[in-house]
């Protein structure tokens, strides 16, 4: 039981439950419950839809430059992941709690930087390069990330939100 004095000097009391670890049967079943999602699907999951959008772009433009623009915008994106998800999944960054920080924060620099070199080199590679529809394809790409946390059931087929509950007390 927790004893809470307010401003007042009035004590509040709450029950709380107390913490119980979960055995390693319980702990199983809530891995498979609830898988981890792969940086590797959202990946492909980005290239899927920057050359969706890279067709859409051309199907309702007509315009080869639009497009490569959309598709470039989405490369943007999908280049500096690829590389961040490649970093993330060595082994080098997964021996210690401090080697993955670290991991995470020199890959996270890496992706940012090749991302601004990428927009810096769009008007060298590109020819006539179509701003808006390259932001349109860099910002829909990068939004695949919130896509993947809110709908597990696309990246995992087997995962199904409204399943039975699996009891874990």
């Amino acid at each position: 039981m927790i004893t809470i004095v307010t401003q007042n000097n009035a004590e509040v009391s709450q029950e709380t439950e107390e913490f119980k670890p979960l055995t390693s049967q319980e702990a199983q079943l809530l891995r498979q419950k609830l898988p981890l999602l792969s940086v590797w699907r959202v990946v492909v999951a980005q290239v899927i839809v920057g050359v969706l959008i890279a067709l859409l772009s051309w199907l309702f433009t007509s315009k080869w430059n639009v497009a490569l623009s959309a598709g470039y915008g989405a490369l943007a994106v999908v280049v500096p992941a690829a590389m961040f998800a490649r970093g993330m999944t060595s082994p080098v960054t997964s021996a210690s709690v401090g080697a993955s920080v670290f991991g995470f924060l020199l890959w996270e620099i890496v992706k940012i930087g090749l991302t601004l070199g990428m927009l810096l080199m769009a008007p060298r590679v590109v020819s006539e390069v179509s701003w808006p529809a390259m932001l349109v394809g860099l910002v829909l790409t990068m939004k695949v990330y919130w896509v993947a946390l809110g709908a597990r059931s696309l990246f995992y087929p087997k995962f199904n939100s409204k399943s039975e509950q699996t009891n874990v007390s």
